[in-house]
């Protein structure tokens, strides 16, 4: 071998050296967006599902957690229906994402022609589980759940009582108070929780089952009372008001589950990239803080397989619930 093919030898390992390296240094995944993502929300604009996609977009960005920014959608359509039958829809396809509430599983049990079946969607991650409270206008005379039933009782169909769309979860909620006291009231479904919190202001509707954050801001404006939180125990950031096994109901307790799920037929790579991406997002300190400040217990996070489990368990759960309303047979 010739001196100069050493020298060249010598020029190029390292060379091939820097380049491994470089491979090495990129990215961790063998799969990244190839351009933006639409982050569908099932729900309409200023609820709870609505809140919590645009502050994990701002974290996302915020952190350039991603190389792709993340678009959210609203299609609040049919009680979730219209963004189910999207994603469905968009099977195979690795550049989608959605938010999804607990009308994940009561609406396509109670629409079975929608075509949808949510055990073929890729599960990527459980980011909160949302907790209700019931709700009355600050000027109410109404300071107590037993003051509630006995004026509910008196009024029935006459008390109206707001909530988003029919079979969701806060009409769910509405029926189990229905069952347990033993009073109907009217029902009237908005499309979103920034709606139904608005209505009540307005005195449009009587009473709510909001989720924290979607009256929180009249609630510190004292333009709305509390008066039983639908959980074990007591909030912290409503320390004053008791949880419905204190009112003498320990059965009244739900919440809703905020996860992120994809398509059917999402790679494994990408479903492997938007588990951490989330992941990320869930140990963030701005959503943790969000958490802490707004009664939504982000304690445990669930992902892929685990996930996939806790849809099949709580789907039964909802069609137990949704046989015992009447609402499905």
């Amino acid at each position: 071998m010739t001196k100069p093919s050493i020298l060249r030898r010598l020029v190029l390992l390292p060379m091939v050296a820097l380049c491994s390296l470089a491979v090495t240094a990129g990215s961790a995944f063998a799969w990244e967006p190839k351009k933006p993502v639409e982050f569908i929300i099932m729900a309409g604009t200023g609820g709870g599902a609505d809140q919590m996609a645009r502050l994990m977009q701002s974290i996302i960005q915020k952190n350039d957690f991603s190389n792709q920014p993340f678009i959210p959608i609203n299609k609040p359509g049919g009680s979730g229906a219209e963004a189910l039958r999207y994603l469905q829809d968009k099977s195979g396809d690795d550049h989608i994402v959605m938010i999804t509430l607990n009308s994940f599983y009561t609406t396509p049990l109670q629409n079975p022609g929608l075509g949808v079946d949510i055990s073929t969607f890729t599960p990527i991650g459980r980011m909160a589980l949302d907790t209700f409270l019931l709700w009355v206008s600050s000027d109410s005379d109404i300071m107590s759940l037993d003051d509630y039933v006995m004026t509910v009782k008196e009024k029935n169909k006459d008390w109206k009582m707001g909530g988003t769309g029919q079979g969701q979860e806060d009409s769910l909620l509405t029926g189990m108070l229905q069952n347990k006291f033993g009073f109907e009231v009217t029902y009237v479904p908005f499309p979103g929780g920034g709606t139904v919190a608005k209505n009540l202001i307005g005195k449009h509707i009587d009473s709510t089952v909001n989720n924290p954050s979607e009256q929180l801001g009249f609630f510190e404006a004292g333009k709305s009372r509390p008066l039983v939180a639908f959980t074990p125990d007591r909030l912290k950031q409503f320390p004053d008001v008791p949880t419905s096994g204190e009112a003498g109901h320990p059965d009244l307790v739900y919440f809703m589950q905020r996860s992120i799920n994809a398509p059917p037929g999402m790679s494994a790579d990408a479903q492997a990239y938007y588990i951490d991406l989330f992941k990320q997002v869930f140990d963030s300190k701005d959503w943790q803080d969000f958490c802490a400040s707004d009664g939504i217990f982000c304690d445990e996070w669930l992902a892929g397989e685990d996930l996939a489990a806790y849809h099949t368990a709580e789907k039964a759960k909802h069609e137990e619930l949704l046989k015992g309303m009447g609402l499905i047979q």
